[in-house]
């Protein structure tokens, strides 16, 4: 309810989760390089205008396709570091929107409980071993 009109002057687009924000943006020129970084400009001017500061050391930037210039942003006079793959509501995106980073993340979850479940549990009929795997290791 409160950043609602965080994207009125954008001409990017924003993706908004509870307290979480995402720009984006084609980037093949430097004139599209030129009006992202004017909506970064614009996201700090709204930050500090509702009291609502960004954290400038969460802010990464993630460089997609393989014509991407990987141009340099800011961030209220700090660059923005630039990351090959990011943890976002549980999923792992990478650069490359290949899976495989997600995918290993989730066997080795899911392995862990296995062998929690292994270890702990002394009752190895089927309906309980099925219980725990459904409840447990399934929703990873």
């Amino acid at each position: 309810m409160y950043i609602n009109d965080i994207d009125d002057q954008i001409n990017s687009r924003l993706l908004k989760f509870a307290d979480d924000t995402k720009i984006y943006f084609k980037v093949n020129s430097p004139e599209n390089i030129d009006r992202l970084r004017e909506d970064l400009c614009k996201l700090v001017y709204w930050s500090k205008e509702w009291q609502m500061l960004f954290n400038v050391e969460k802010c990464k930037v993630m460089h997609l396709g393989y014509d991407n210039p990987h141009a340099s942003y800011f961030v209220d006079g700090n660059r923005l570091q630039v990351v090959s793959k990011k943890r976002d509501l549980g999923v792992i995106m990478s650069d490359d929107l290949k899976w495989e980073k997600q995918c290993v993340a989730a066997v080795k979850q899911c392995n862990k409980i296995l062998g929690m479940i292994k270890r702990n549990f002394t009752d190895k009929s089927e309906e309980t071993i099925m219980s725990l795997y459904k409840s447990l290791v399934r929703p990873h």
